[in-house]
């Protein structure tokens, strides 16, 4: 009988594909997770973003922690000119922000005040067939659940997310903050990492009376990866892993 092979997905991030087999399988669900500051953010994006630049594959980001004007001046920061691939049709950035705060938005997409979670759901499905997409990200499950008014329903949100997003086969990237990963609790409601396929930890450790950067990969489904921390940093070409440089 032939050996099953897996479709990857690049992610474009250097030295990261080299601890998952050469990418993320195809049409599954990431949960990157990690306390404030350690690039959550920024590691989504490059996904979507290399996407766009590196294979040639259309991405959707849902920004529901800062404005898509924000989001894109931050992100030239590392040279990415998310403007140059949205007027190509290869990106479209989803603005989650502006009607929370009272704002009109000025964006092709955006989200409305007041919508329910099929809303929500419905019009990322309509975005991401709009462009054709092959990748998504949702920056972040906590801003969907208290945007939405659902933390008290948070697991049946991310399970009906999940299947959605599973159904429509395209490869997704959902952020949400970890208070402390050392203390065992890896995601803001402790029901994120059992819905998505995959896990990825970041994380800032004390080292040489300075913090470093690590990544931790703790699931990911169809995939031999190692269950080590590696270091990383966040360059001005944005995040590079180092997966000769085990830290523990």
């Amino acid at each position: 009988m032939a050996k099953y092979v897996v479709s990857r997905v690049k992610t474009g991030i250097p030295g990261f594909d080299d601890l998952i087999e050469g990418g993320f399988p195809q049409g599954t669900t990431i949960l990157v997770t990690g306390p404030t500051g350690t690039g959550k953010t920024t590691f989504a994006v490059q996904f979507v973003y290399k996407g766009a630049e590196l294979y040639d594959e259309p991405g959707v980001i849902v920004t529901l922690e800062e404005r898509a004007q924000d989001l894109r001046r931050e992100m030239l920061s590392f040279g990415w000119d998310l403007k140059k691939y949205e007027e190509q049709g290869k990106i479209a950035i989803i603005d989650g922000v502006s009607s929370v705060v009272g704002l009109p938005s000025e964006e092709r997409f955006a989200l409305e005040e007041g919508l329910n979670v099929e809303g929500f759901l419905r019009y990322v499905y309509r975005v991401v067939k709009s462009i054709n997409a092959k990748r998504l990200v949702i920056d972040s499950i906590p801003s969907i659940a208290i945007r939405l008014k659902e933390e008290q329903n948070i697991r049946e949100v991310l399970l009906r997310l999940n299947t959605i997003l599973l159904e429509m086969g395209i490869t997704s990237i959902l952020t949400t903050e970890s208070e402390d990963p050392k203390g065992g609790k890896i995601s803001k409601y402790g029901v994120e990492e059992f819905v998505a396929r995959g896990v990825i930890l970041l994380d800032l450790v004390e080292k040489d009376v300075e913090l470093k950067r690590y990544l931790l990969i703790r699931k990911m489904r169809e995939t031999k990866h190692s269950m080590k921390k590696y270091p990383f940093e966040i360059t001005e070409n944005g995040i590079v892993v180092y997966p000769s440089g085990e830290i523990y």
